[in-house]
């Protein structure tokens, strides 16, 4: 029996454009108060499926609810519930921090506009910086006021599309200190990400490739269910490696610095693989297969949905 609590949960989510399906045939489940990391290539279907799921889209296939609420027949009630934060930077530049924050506050309507405007610039360390024009940030200022912007209004659920896309390190680690302090309060984050370091610290994933789900659990679970062995090799010859290690297709092969990670379900194939390369001047590890290790495969085995 599916708990209640479950902010998401859609069946069947199909969206196309002419012949070719973007989001094809995608489940998903997720639970109040957690992290649901989203991830997947360029073009892989994860901005259209969280445009569905804020009723921005309708889908051509599937079912489903969000916030308990009808994703098909009652868009415009989720939409009032969710704070939806897109890649690009969408506020107006020309207009001071809590000028912005001030007009989503009548945007929506906000009760005591002006007490919550002056929260929500405390909670996100904005105040100082109140009078600044927008166009003056940088991006992790930029960042932060987009994500005070989406919480004005009290959201149940925040849908973060990339967010942190060109963002400097410290400025990122920010951000998702931030998340978590939120989720403890019982909000519930969709986020889309192309950093590993930001995948781990989701409570769960999901990996879409070419508009097909291929994978969804814990780091932990990924991992475990894809059963890959993982070497790495160190040396002089790295390169020359990699071009031979390339033309066997049953092969994950990735570089990482000055040494690459060779991955395989076959163990015994891979020993056999990386026997040749065996030197006194090459160094070959076992080591631990990593979120990334398990990316690199699923979407190697992925099929392009380009033409479909």
């Amino acid at each position: 029996m599916k708990s209640p609590a479950a902010i998401i949960d859609v069946h069947g989510l199909t969206k196309r454009y002419g012949s070719r399906t973007v989001v094809d045939h995608v489940d998903m489940r997720v639970e109040r108060g957690r992290i649901y990391g989203f991830l997947g290539p360029n073009g892989s279907g994860k901005t259209t499926t969280i445009r569905m799921l804020c009723g921005l889209l309708t889908p051509d296939e599937g079912n489903g609810t969000c916030l308990g609420f009808d994703i098909r027949t009652q868009a415009r009630r989720i939409k009032r519930e969710v704070g939806y934060m897109t890649q690009k930077f969408g506020l107006y530049e020309d207009l001071t921090i809590e000028e912005n924050l001030a007009f989503i506050a009548r945007v929506y309507a906000v009760p005591n506009a002006a007490a919550k405007v002056s929260a929500t610039l405390e909670q996100l360390g904005l105040a100082s910086r109140r009078t600044q024009l927008a166009g003056a940030l940088s991006g992790g200022w930029k960042q932060r006021l987009a994500l005070a912007a989406c919480l004005l209004h009290d959201p149940q659920l925040l849908l973060l599309d990339e967010p942190t896309a060109g963002v400097d390190p410290k400025a990122r680690r920010e951000f998702w200190d931030q998340l978590h302090a939120l989720t403890e309060q019982g909000l519930t984050v969709l986020v889309s990400t192309h950093y590993m370091d930001e995948a781990e610290r989701c409570h769960r994933l999901a990996y879409i490739a070419y508009g097909r789900l291929l994978a969804q659990g814990t780091a932990e679970q990924l991992i475990d269910a894809a059963g890959l062995v993982t070497w790495s090799i160190s040396g002089p010859r790295v390169g020359a490696i990699a071009s031979a290690l390339h033309a066997q297709p049953r092969l994950n092969v990735a570089s990482f610095g000055n040494a690459l990670h060779v991955s395989a379900r076959s163990e015994t194939e891979l020993e056999n693989a990386l026997a040749p390369w065996r030197t006194q001047e090459t160094r070959v590890t076992r080591i631990d297969t990593s979120l990334e290790d398990v990316f690199i495969a699923l979407m190697q085995g992925a099929a392009d949905n380009y033409s479909s």
